[in-house]
């Protein structure tokens, strides 16, 4: 008998969710429901909100949290980026010189947290970093040869490079080095040449990237895109290999590297989906969150459904409710428990309000038992059809 699916689930209590963020040891929530303000939560036995940042005047599009440095960067619709900084017992902003004419899409901090990078829909990215001297963040901007929205963005573990994927169907990796603040790098698989916005990798896609990640090591990108497919790329080989997975599933929003040759991705379907990379090529693994309502009323009920065969006029009523826990596309997923390269547990956030604690291995060990036991029920449930159709009793 299997048993229910081993995922912790929290309804905030705040709408849609595009977005996340964790504090440091996972006490803290940052949150953005689709509004201009983001709400911070604390964990004390439950979710209980403590903050409310109010700072942006449109909603916000993207939230991340320094966990060394412990400051919060969000952007939005409102053009600008904030650098969040926790003093005397509340957070106090600190606008940031974006230098954006449209609306900020995604931002994320670098990994030595010195600098982030802010998407726009001005077809360009913003990496911003503070300026002693005066006191501010400033930013430079990487432009070409971007020809649309920026969607997404990711940092190499090296703190130089910064993959970007665009609505022009294309995944690009740059240098990012800025000099005020970053040691000369040294020569990597991406790339020798590193002035800042040297573009290193230009990588077609056959929709409009949605989400992109560097592999732990750095030497591998993945990025999803609007046509269902999910591609992987490693500089150590060829980075004119592409490996493209074109999936039957609804579109990918969001996609993660949990080990250096495993990927969760999720979107459309909501459901969250593990692949493997496999002598550079992808290959699905398994579903995450198979629905654990049994089919043995569909064995016991195959007989009724024969019976109600000739009967027009039955009326069934139609159930909405999905069976998967997200009842609405995940737009985001983050790393939650264990090391970069072997991702323990991660979490999921969604248009239905959810966020989901994922814990990897028990999920898997949970999914490939029910595959298991939903095979041998269609046996049966195939068993019975192919007797009644075979064995027509006649009532007199």
């Amino acid at each position: 008998m299997v048993g229910t699916l081993p995922v912790e689930q929290w309804n905030l209590g705040i709408g849609p969710i595009n977005c996340h963020a964790w504090n440091k040891d996972r006490t803290q929530l940052a949150v953005s429901a689709s509004s201009n303000e983001i709400y911070i939560f604390q964990w004390q036995g439950q979710w209980k909100q403590v903050h409310v940042l109010a700072e942006h005047g449109l909603p916000i599009t993207g939230i991340d949290w320094a966990p060394n440095t412990n400051r919060i960067v969000s952007c939005s619709q409102d053009k600008n980026a904030f650098v969040w900084t926790f003093e005397g017992g509340a957070w106090k902003p600190a606008l940031v010189l974006v230098r954006m004419s449209k609306a900020a899409t995604s931002v994320k901090w670098s990994p030595l947290e010195n600098k982030f990078a802010v998407g726009s829909g001005s077809k360009l990215v913003s990496v911003c970093y503070y300026e002693k001297e005066n006191d501010w963040w400033v930013a430079k901007h990487i432009k070409k040869p971007i020809r649309s929205t920026v969607t997404c963005l990711d940092w190499h573990p090296n703190n130089v490079l910064l993959a970007v994927g665009a609505c022009d169907f294309k995944a690009r990796v740059y240098s990012a080095y800025v000099k005020e603040v970053d040691e000369k790098p040294g020569p990597n698989p991406w790339g020798t040449r590193l002035p800042f916005a040297n573009l290193l990798a230009e990588l077609p896609s056959l929709g409009w990237v949605h989400n992109v990640c560097f592999s732990p090591s750095g030497l591998r990108l993945a990025w999803v895109s609007h046509d269902s497919s999910i591609a992987v790329v490693d500089a150590n080989v060829n980075i004119d290999d592409i490996s493209t997975l074109r999936t039957k599933h609804l579109p990918f929003n969001a996609v993660k590297w949990v080990s250096e040759n495993s990927i969760v991705a999720a979107g459309h379907d909501c459901s969250p989906m593990l692949f493997s990379v496999v002598n550079n090529k992808l290959q699905f693994t398994c579903l995450l969150d198979i629905p654990s309502d049994n089919k043995s009323s569909s064995v016991n009920s195959a007989f009724q459904k024969f019976r109600n065969f000739d009967r027009n006029a039955v009326n069934e009523t139609v159930n909405v409710q999905l069976k998967t826990l997200h009842q609405n596309a995940i737009t985001q997923i983050l790393a939650h428990s264990g090391r970069s390269d072997n991702v323990q547990k991660f979490t999921t956030c969604g248009i239905d309000g959810l966020i989901a604690l994922w814990d990897l291995k028990e999920t898997v060990d949970y999914c490939r038992q029910r595959e298991r036991a939903l095979d041998e029920e269609d046996l049966i449930f195939h068993r019975v059809l192919s007797y009644l159709s075979n064995n027509t009793v006649v009532v007199h």
